[in-house]
């Protein structure tokens, strides 16, 4: 509980210092800002490594995982189209609803509500000593899988916001070509897996993104920028376990003894998520005085047009796209009828709140766009409101599994 409210309070002082720092820096917050792009996207990468280290499937079942990854799917889809129609409906101006300029830009800031935070589900559950439950194995497929299905649909989304072009074509094979190698190499390539080497991956990884990227901004009209998430992800995927390690929170079982190697490695991987979530709040456009002409890009026409709230509307705005953000997650309560208690049915679903890392990584990549304002300024809030409320959610967890009955077998 202590990590969850230190991430929330961290993102807020972040928020705050990009509200502040353009105003005290002035005409030299360009190059600040230019290095606190660059360390977020490291500190992201190293996240989606670790996220997908913890992507764990047997091979011979793979057809079992098919209604999982859709269930993961509508998990993530729906809090995604709930928030977006809120966004075009209610924050943009009239005639939005008809607007694709309106939609594809709503669409992309709003996916930031569909991922679950795995490393936060799986270590609070854990923490709440639910690790041995039928809830906590499933609930570690489905997060693992939401996320995934968040970092795929980011290339869609771009091709919206960017456009068709050939270069488009490259990127997703590039991306399909990395998919294939997760899957035919899954935890075989034996490289060092400490955080010191992880940290090093995160930063060749973002160095390359970025030397494509401004090479062949040179060249071509659409330069090609492959996301880092996919390409972090899939390296944590191919990376070897240790013998007899378990990525998974199941270590915190009772009796079992976490060495000092696997502390540190905690502890550091805390570290560097406590300072993304500061770095994702001072990646933020400034409120006060609006996007600047310097980092709004093409796609900013549009939501730049809509009207800036007072802070009053604007809290009622992140209560409620909290809540159409959680609503829309409820879907796995009504699957697994054969598997599950209803009770534990709804704690899946509950369970699933949680948000992070990855969805502050889909506000960084919206930035980039050029994308801000009122919208930008609800999301981050939402989630940092969401972050102080998982201890809550836990909380319900644990009430709704107290003496509920198991049904057997389970799968």
């Amino acid at each position: 509980m202590r990590k969850v409210a230190l991430f929330s309070v961290l993102l807020i002082i972040g928020l705050v210092g990009s509200q502040l720092l353009p105003q005290v820096l002035g005409e030299h917050y360009a190059v600040i800002a230019e290095v606190i792009n660059f360390l977020t996207l490291v500190a992201l990468a190293f996240i989606m490594i670790h996220v997908g280290y913890e992507f764990e499937i047997d091979k011979s079942k793979a057809r079992t995982y098919g209604w999982d990854y859709l269930v993961a799917m509508t998990a993530a889809a729906f809090p995604w189209i709930f928030v977006a129609m809120f966004f075009v409906a209610i924050m943009l101006p009239g005639g939005s609803w008809s607007s694709w300029d309106a939609w594809k830009e709503s669409l992309l800031i709003a996916r930031f509500a569909a991922p679950t935070s795995a490393g936060v589900l799986f270590s609070m559950l854990a923490a709440a000593g639910l690790s041995a439950t039928w809830l906590f194995r499933k609930a570690r497929v489905l997060a693992i899988f939401d996320d995934l299905d968040t970092v795929l649909l980011m290339i869609p989304l771009k091709m919206m916001i960017v456009g068709p072009a050939w270069e488009l074509l490259l990127i997703v094979v590039v991306m399909a070509v990395l998919l294939w190698l997760g899957w035919r190499y899954l935890h075989l390539w034996a490289i060092p897996v400490s955080w010191p080497w992880v940290l090093g991956y995160a930063v060749a990884l973002v160095a390359i993104t970025e030397i494509v990227y401004l090479a062949t901004a040179k060249v071509t009209d659409v330069p090609i920028h492959i996301e880092v998430l996919l390409p972090a992800f899939i390296l944590g995927v191919v990376m070897k376990l240790p013998h007899g390690s378990n990525p998974h929170a199941d270590d915190n079982r009772e009796g079992h003894q976490e060495g000092p190697e696997t502390t540190r490695e905690q502890r550091v991987s805390t570290i560097i998520s406590s300072i993304f979530m500061v770095l994702v709040g001072l990646s933020m456009p400034s409120f006060i005085s609006g996007p600047s002409s310097e980092t709004a890009g093409p796609a900013s026409s549009y939501i730049a047009q809509a009207a800036i709230p007072d802070w009053g509307t604007i809290g009622w705005y992140v209560l409620i796209v909290t809540v159409l953000a959680n609503l829309g997650k409820m879907f796995p309560a009504f699957t697994y009828r054969k598997e599950a208690h209803w009770k534990e049915r709804l704690a899946v679903a509950i369970g699933m709140w949680p948000r992070g890392e990855v969805g502050a990584g889909v506000l960084v990549i919206s930035l980039g766009y050029g994308l801000g304002g009122p919208l930008v300024t609800v999301a981050v809030l939402c989630l940092a409101l969401n972050l102080l409320l998982t201890g809550f959610f836990i909380w319900i967890v644990k009430r709704l599994l107290k003496n509920t009955p198991t049904l057997a077998p389970k799968t």
